[in-house]
């Protein structure tokens, strides 16, 4: 398993947050723990991000929005997920390959509840059919609910 360095998730933890907000996905079923970000089985968040972006793949894009999590709908209408989504991933083309490289695991301090608590990010990197020799980085976040569920809070693609 392969970790994210941890100072690039400080540097870039505002802008996760305000990138995932934008990006804001579903809710994956059976993906249910109790345990903290530390304690995230690797393998499973791993699978679970790999569902999401296969879900964005195959332009399910509504479904996503419909399961996000509470505080994503809240700060991103449907019509906005959707064009987002299709802005950035359309020009691509279609997924031709896509590896994990990092799985990396953060708590938030944050004023809004919602916001606050434990994360876990599971990178890509993938390359597509418009320029299958460029290499992309997709960013899937997953936050731990109030419930003491995992589920996807954010995609970003860099």
């Amino acid at each position: 398993m392969t970790n994210t360095p941890k100072s690039w998730h400080r540097s870039h933890m505002a802008h996760r947050i305000a990138a995932a907000m934008l990006w804001l996905g579903m809710l994956l079923g059976g993906i249910a723990t109790t345990a903290r970000a530390q304690e995230a089985d690797a393998g499973e968040m791993v699978k679970a991000a790999l569902q999401a972006i296969q879900m964005i793949d195959q332009n399910k894009i509504g479904t996503l929005w419909a399961g996000a999590t509470p505080a994503a709908r809240k700060r991103v209408t449907e019509a906005d997920f959707k064009a987002q989504v299709g802005k950035a991933r359309t020009p691509l083309g279609a997924p031709v390959k896509r590896s994990w490289i990092g799985v990396g695991r953060q708590t938030v301090a944050d004023a809004d509840a919602e916001l606050a608590g434990d994360y876990v990010s599971v990178e890509f990197e993938s390359s597509f059919g418009s320029k299958p020799e460029a290499k992309v980085r997709e960013l899937v976040t997953f936050h731990l609910d109030a419930d003491r569920a995992w589920r996807f809070s954010g995609y970003v693609i860099r």
